[in-house]
């Protein structure tokens, strides 16, 4: 009898497809974001506190649309057309940023474009846990979630590329994202297949049903609740960039800081993935959140640019340790027909925590600086390690 194939080898090719999607569509955002918050306060304007409203608004509407995204993948069992139109979506967006004028015109762009996140995500999700064995989650999520960072440090590094050929000029650096977007939606249309045994329509029902809930069971709520409590102890990567620039990286440079992040992110993704396969994911995501407090600590107390960086690093490294392990932990514990509602009401819980985390970091930079942001977040990181593990929450 054949071995049976572990690692990335038994990753299938539809995963391997979604990762490369991933790669293209998070390289034409990041080519956008890695500037972003530099260009909402000094080119139109934008408080540090609205840009963090902006960048909570985004993610909590990306997290409200996966709950009805993966309820429809259920009820259809179709989750290619779902990925499509979310990836499609997201690509009309990104011609808006460098027409934009306001901050409002960014904030309908971003809302429209995590419109398109919430439709693919969940059911994106779904369908690697279709097509994947139970022994090789942890590498198929970890190996889509280092693609996706690939090209979130591959789009700063284009930016700044840019930045230096197109002399500065934020705007056209901008039009340039549209090119990657376009080859991730064609990627989708002839990369991805779904497995043949997920054809047919299932009678249509609310999004959020009491059985679908009591269906779910104790483990799922308690990796909903972990990655909630996760997601309030950091905040969006705009504060990141921001930081940067208040200690004197000039704004052609400062989408070096998501190259440092998702450089680390996507090179510790994947082998912890496989890693969390062999010998469990409570302890990883222990370490991921001792590893955050740490950052946060560096952030709190650096005043140059290397010390920064350095806790951006380490930001990056928390990242890696733990956000493929939470997808992992979904699909351990969901029941096989409610896959993609249970993937969209876990990016529910975390999107509303990203929101209230984003938006209480916006308003204490603007009333106590940067320093006090990061160290409310080092807090709530130290008080999820202490009190969240010793109640039991550790799913295998």
């Amino acid at each position: 009898m054949d071995k049976p194939r572990s690692g990335l080898s038994a990753v299938p090719r539809t995963v391997w497809a979604l990762g490369l999607v991933s790669l293209c569509m998070d390289m034409s955002s990041e080519i956008i974001h890695g500037l972003l918050p530099v260009f909402l306060v000094t080119g139109l304007g934008a408080s540090v506190a609205l840009v963090g409203l902006i960048e909570g608004v985004a993610e909590a509407t990306a997290s409200i649309s996966k709950v009805f995204s993966g309820w429809i993948s259920d009820r259809l069992g179709k989750r290619k057309l779902l990925v499509l139109i979310g990836y499609g979506l997201a690509a009309l967006t990104k011609p808006v940023f460098p027409l934009a004028v306001t901050p409002f015109e960014v904030l309908g762009a971003r809302f429209a474009d995590r419109i398109g996140k919430g439709i693919r995500g969940a059911p994106r999700d779904a369908l690697i846990t279709d097509v994947t064995a139970p022994e090789a989650r942890g590498a198929a999520f970890g190996l889509r979630q280092s693609l996706d960072t690939v090209g979130a440090f591959v789009g700063p590094l284009t930016a700044m590329a840019l930045m230096v050929l197109l002399a500065g000029d934020i705007r056209a650096v901008f039009a340039w994202a549209v090119i990657p977007a376009a080859l991730a939606v064609l990627l989708v249309i002839f990369g991805v297949q779904e497995p043949r045994e997920g054809e047919g329509a299932r009678p249509a029902a609310p999004p959020i049903r009491w059985s679908d809930i009591k269906a779910m069971g104790r483990p799922f709520w308690g990796v909903v609740l972990l990655g909630a409590v996760f997601t309030l102890a950091r905040f969006s990567e705009a504060f990141l960039i921001l930081r940067a620039q208040g200690v004197g990286l000039p704004i052609a440079l400062v989408p070096l800081v998501l190259v440092v992040m998702n450089l680390v992110y996507a090179a510790v993704a994947a082998p912890v993935g496989s890693l969390s396969d062999r010998i469990g994911r409570g302890g990883l995501l222990a370490a991921g959140l001792a590893v955050l407090i740490v950052a946060d600590l560096v952030l709190t107390l650096s005043g140059d640019v290397a010390g920064v960086l350095i806790g951006v690093a380490l930001w990056g490294l928390h990242m890696g340790l733990t956000q493929g392990l939470l997808s992992a932990l979904v699909a351990d514990v969901a029941p096989e027909p409610l896959r993609g509602t249970a993937f969209g009401l876990f990016n529910l819980a975390t999107g509303a925590a990203l929101l209230a985390a984003s938006g209480i970091a916006g308003l204490i930079w603007t009333t106590l600086g940067p320093e006090a942001t990061f160290l409310v977040g080092a807090g709530f990181a130290g008080l999820a390690l202490i009190g969240l593990f010793p109640r039991g929450l550790r799913p295998a």
